[in-house]
């Protein structure tokens, strides 16, 4: 794939001012909200936003970088500037907005792959039946595919793990900065990632942090994948443990600081045993920090409610509420105390192992 680069020309971007449109409107949007997210990952998969440079470009020169038929491609981008991604300017070419150049791979903000993910063909099957996992409170992923979600995952849809993961290391890696930023590590010798996938948290704070030691606690297949930082060979290997298993079933672990970040969401029994298998193994005094995405009091309700309903769909679980993660927080043993945004979609239950 080439990138459009025009030779620079004055245009002008100009952003119409769209009246709130009448509630009837309103809903007919909303229920074409299909059309937008395939257009998303359409634009995505095409590679539009890594085709476009930072001139503006004709639907033809961008056709011909991402080799599609140029009305087709004009008809997609027209209806994503409808949304802010990409704009049409006054001499009909289209030019980046801040959201498109987020689907461009190279974007240190990039969400090409949480983009992807979210429209696997596999959610096409699922959203349909909504109506069925909220009747039964259950999957509908069994019913229709004969297997649980991540058995299909990882037997069936290899193209699709791929991306899974994709999306979940480019979620982890952007999110670990803020994380590290937000948590104080004054008196912490030794922290812990517990089910911290790749460790990326546990790498960005064992980076600002030199006198800290780190364990990466997560299944065997996952911590064999680890940053290359806290692998054998990497800047930061001689300071951390890695410790294949499933904190679920133990956590055998000691530390100073426990990190357990968007693992409580499966269901009631896997957040019961985890956090009973964290206080048994921490010391009296010992921190625990439980980050998750909220479904209230958030800026980011209608992100965090569509995955709090992909997970009722896919493997029957949920997101949490302030209230719920607090309850069964308080309820396992823990002391609550500072309860902190980490950015708009994700928040920090500081807690405190009783002694």
């Amino acid at each position: 794939m080439t990138t459009v680069s025009p030779t620079p020309v004055t245009t002008t971007i100009t952003t119409p001012v769209v009246p709130t449109p009448p509630p009837a409107m309103r809903l007919r949007e909303l229920v074409f909200g299909a059309a937008c997210a395939a257009a998303v990952r359409a634009a995505a998969r095409l590679g539009v936003a890594d085709a476009l440079g930072d001139s503006p470009a004709t639907a033809e020169q961008l056709a011909t970088a991402v080799d599609c038929e140029p009305k087709s491609l004009r008809r997609l981008l027209r209806t994503l500037s409808c949304y802010g991604i990409f704009v049409e300017t006054e001499d009909g070419t289209f030019a980046h907005t801040d959201m498109s150049l987020m689907l461009r791979e190279d974007d240190p903000n990039s969400l090409r792959y949480i983009a992807l993910w979210c429209t696997e063909p596999w959610t096409w099957d699922a959203w349909p039946r909504l109506d069925e996992a909220v009747r039964s409170g259950g999957s509908v992923f069994h019913e229709l595919y004969g297997k649980g979600f991540f058995e299909y995952l990882h037997q069936d849809a290899h193209e699709s793990a791929q991306v899974f993961n994709r999306a979940m290391t480019t979620s982890s890696r952007q999110s670990a900065l803020e994380v590290a930023e937000l948590l104080d590590l004054t008196g912490i010798s030794v922290v812990a990632d517990i089910g911290g996938g790749q460790g990326h948290v546990l790498a960005s704070l064992l980076e600002k942090h030199p006198a800290v030691r780190g364990t990466l606690l997560d299944l065997p297949d996952v911590v064999a994948k680890a940053d290359p930082r806290l692998r054998e060979g990497g800047s930061l290997a001689d300071r951390v443990r890695i410790v294949p298993g499933d904190c679920r079933q133990d956590i055998p672990v000691e530390a100073d600081l426990y990190i357990i970040k968007n693992i409580l969401e499966w269901d009631d029994e896997s957040t019961r045993r985890t956090l009973g298998n964290i206080v048994a193994a921490a010391r009296p005094g010992a921190r625990v920090v439980v980050i998750e995405n909220l479904v209230d009091d958030t800026p980011s309700m209608k992100f965090t409610t569509a995955m709090d309903l992909l997970l009722l769909l896919n493997v029957g679980g949920a997101k949490h509420t302030k209230q719920s993660l607090v309850e069964r927080v308080t309820k396992a043993g823990l002391l609550i105390g500072e309860i902190r945004p980490v950015n708009p979609y994700l928040d920090a239950f500081e807690c405190t192992v009783p002694g």
